[in-house]
């Protein structure tokens, strides 16, 4: 539910103020050189730490085990009989963790980073973003020193509780880069910016990948230690460096260019002082927009799981091929994500901006990309039957598409809500991690004793139904107009000098802790 247009009086589209149609702001800074610009930068880098953190485990592990100490009759479909199993000539590692085991120490991190979602959510908008995010990614970073120590003295136990502290740590970086995107980035570029911060992910996995192989093959200290006292290093490296850099909104950062200053407060907050209420939630949980991007989000988990963790697992044991024995190729779906990510959000910034489309309908129409190609993609692999090739080529392409999320459901919170994004993009990222987790166990009970391409289909069409009919939820309830529980002109108010109340009625606010006042005649200096 949009404002009433008749109580506002500044020209909008979909409850926003358009910077690009705001008189006031011919001075608009141009060029990269500029203090958002960085703070997205930073923002990044710090996504692409958290997906290394979160994925370099996965190859690890594969160094750690004594496979030959644990080995038992592999279970393989054959139906591609002809093809060649690939061997793996690697030096066992010295742990004798089953295949059991090795699930609790992987699903450790992601139990700790799930239940602070919603806490952080809470927090990052009563006390601000910032530190809550640069001091969970320190947190993260330094505990990963204690990995090596935590396995060779502690054992699964040790192994799981620092895993388990370090997703604590990674709990902030998502409601807490929602919440610094929706204090630093104007309306009109958010679909860019975004999909430029949340592209650290693949590009964090891309990294991860292929270096984490090297590192346990090639690295000091017995290989794989290495793999968690390099990242750990960039980790506290950057974490450092981002709690003394960034700051929490343009107001308080003491080298902005004050143009820029002008150029972001006016558009995100107008030329008012608005006092912030406390978080909506009964109105949140009866928004129907809302429960739109949950089961968008949900969807997206479970099937980007599926894609991600069971289709490698389809081609050694279906296709006998193992994508993960090649870094170059195991990462090249996230190659393709990344990079399509980044041209979608410049043509949804486009339709935004040049008015043909409105927010809502450009949101629907990327997103319906990034959720029905990869749901699709699902389908044909099913289909692929022993062509190693086209089965590589279709998860390509599924996992490409599927960066279309990004200026899709993932942006959207801060359509809805700028004040209240990082708390919504909490929730929703709480339970689409949870429905993540579904992923590969339902996919286990499924295949079960019985890896046939048969069960397979079972699984992809499960994963393809999820993602067609949660996009298709979206498409029918989703919104892009900011939702009458973050109207302003309920809050309580204080007019700045210069600015008569009718005017107030208008105005936009984002945070708990607005910007200094921008005076109607400073705002045209």
């Amino acid at each position: 539910m949009p404002f009433r247009r008749s109580k506002i009086n500044h020209r909008h589209r979909d409850g926003h103020v358009l910077v690009w149609e705001q008189s006031n702001l011919q001075d608009r800074p141009k060029g990269w050189a500029t203090t958002r610009y960085f703070v997205t930068f930073m923002l990044f880098l710090g996504m692409a730490n958290a997906y290394v953190m979160r994925t370099n485990m996965s190859v690890a592990i594969v160094a750690m085990v004594n496979h030959t100490a644990i080995q038992k009759d592999e279970i393989l479909d054959d139906e591609c009989g002809d093809r060649e199993l690939e061997v793996d000539n690697g030096e066992d590692g010295e742990f004798a963790w089953t295949s059991s085991l090795q699930g609790y120490i992987l699903s450790s991190f992601f139990y700790g980073y799930v239940i602070t979602q919603i806490p952080f959510g809470i927090l990052a908008k009563k006390y601000g973003a910032l530190r809550f995010l640069g001091w969970g990614m320190l947190i993260n970073s330094v505990f990963a020193f204690l990995v090596p120590v935590a396995a060779r003295e502690g054992g699964v136990y040790g192994l799981c509780a620092v895993r388990f502290i370090q997703g604590l740590g990674e709990g902030p970086i998502v409601p807490c880069t929602h919440a610094l995107l929706a204090k630093w980035i104007p309306p009109n570029e958010r679909s860019r910016m975004g999909a430029a911060v949340y592209a650290g992910a693949q590009f964090g996995t891309i990294i991860s990948m292929p270096l984490s192989g090297l590192l346990a093959e090639y690295g000091f200290s017995g290989g794989w230690p290495s793999i968690f006292y390099v990242f750990g290093i960039v980790g506290t490296l950057w974490s450092i460096a981002f709690l003394i850099l960034v700051f929490e909104d343009p107001s308080v950062h003491p080298r902005i260019d004050e143009r820029e200053k002008r150029y972001i407060n006016d558009s995100l907050w107008g030329t008012d002082v608005i006092k912030s209420p406390p978080i909506p939630f009964k109105a949140i949980m009866k928004s129907l927009p809302f429960y739109a991007i949950l089961l968008a989000h949900m969807g997206h988990n479970y099937g980007y799981e599926t894609l991600m963790t069971e289709l490698p697992t389809y081609m050694k044991q279906v296709l006998r091929f193992s994508l993960k024995s090649n870094g170059l190729l195991s990462s090249l779906p996230y190659l393709a994500m990344w990079l399509f990510s980044m041209f979608i959000s410049v043509i949804a910034d486009w339709m935004i901006s040049s008015k043909r489309f409105s927010l809502t309908v450009t949101r629907k129409i990327i997103n319906s990309i990034g959720q029905y190609g990869p749901g699709l993609a699902l389908i044909a692999a099913s289909y692929t039957g022993c062509d190693r090739a086209l089965t590589l080529a279709i998860l390509t392409i599924g996992v490409g598409l599927n960066g279309g999320i990004y200026s899709g459901f993932k942006i959207n919170h801060l359509d809805l809500t700028p004040r209240f994004a990082g708390f919504l993009m909490a929730i929703t990222n709480c339970l689409a991690n949870l429905a993540g987790l579904l992923a590969p166990i339902a996919a286990g009970n499924l295949i079960n004793d019985k890896p046939t391409m048969g069960q397979w289909q079972i699984v992809f069409f499960i994963a393809s139904f999820v993602y067609i009919i949660c996009g298709t939820f979206y498409n029918v309830f989703g919104s892009g107009e900011r939702q009458y529980w973050d109207n302003p002109e309920n809050d309580e108010q204080k007019p700045s000098l210069g600015t008569d109340s009718s005017n107030n009625a208008g105005r936009l606010s984002n945070s708990s802790s607005p910007p200094a006042a921008i005076t109607a005649n400073e705002s045209r200096q």
